[in-house]
């Protein structure tokens, strides 16, 4: 039933969104409703500060080489790769998509799941890479799920796994209690932040997962979640997220 209301408030609020007025949630102009996308401007959404360079394939992290290089690790990661077959990011954690990002997180921009999806829909197609068995999304405390009222990053998992055709299993990774915010530590803090933090289900086993998150900072989020679903036998884990924190 909760998932029934909450399909019904998300529809509810995309109505008002479309036939109220409504502004830019980047730079506050009047939204004419046949040029947008979701609560941003076509202007500002075009100025999106996407990645067009080559990424590390362990973080994903933009750099200045050949973009057919594929096999490209930053320093970070050339000393200590991220336990997955590889991480994709669609745009820079900056300037427009920061806001559109800090939008769909914290003030309920619900509807920059399907836009946002089908970016990284568009991203999984380049690669040629879509030989998952499932989606999962980064969980959520339970805490924080009941004080923010939805996970930003199930959003997201599941309007891509329905892009995908894949299913997308919530129950496969779990949060093991409250932890500190990632984004209020330091770097050298934030592994500890996150060591033990996740669960994985045995069903897990020999699945081959693709893990979906809204940003990728340093990556220690996306090790701790993947190095546990292999802990429990998965069979190859990916990551991709909207944006990546340079």
């Amino acid at each position: 039933m909760s998932a029934v209301l909450q399909t019904l408030s998300q529809l509810g609020r995309e109505t008002a969104r479309i036939v109220l007025h409504a502004s830019c949630v980047v730079c506050g102009e009047e939204l004419p409703w046949r040029a947008r996308m979701a609560s941003c401007c076509g202007d500002c959404w075009r100025s999106l500060p996407l990645i067009e360079s080559a990424k590390c394939d362990s973080c994903a992290l933009p750099w200045s080489g050949e973009a057919a290089d594929a096999s490209f690790r930053c320093i970070d990661c050339a000393a200590d790769p991220l336990p997955v077959g590889w991480t994709d990011a669609w745009g820079h954690y900056r300037g427009v998509l920061e806001r559109l990002l800090h939008a769909f997180k914290f003030e309920r921009h619900d509807w920059f799941s399907d836009p946002f999806a089908d970016a990284l829909h568009g991203l999984i197609a380049a690669r040629g890479d879509d030989d998952f068995d499932v989606v999962v999304p980064v969980p959520m405390s339970r805490t924080k799920l009941r004080r923010r009222g939805y996970n930003q990053a199930e959003l997201l998992a599941r309007a891509l796994a329905k892009r995908m055709h894949k299913k997308c299993d919530t129950s496969l990774l779990m949060k093991r209690g409250e932890r500190k915010t990632q984004s209020l530590l330091a770097r050298a803090e934030r592994a500890a932040n996150v060591r033990g933090a996740f669960a994985a289900s045995k069903r897990a086993a020999e699945k081959s997962i693709l893990i979906v998150d809204d940003v990728c900072t340093t990556g220690e989020t996306l090790r701790a979640c993947a190095q546990t679903l292999l802990n429990e036998g998965a069979a190859r884990v990916c990551a991709i997220t909207v944006a990546k924190a340079s």
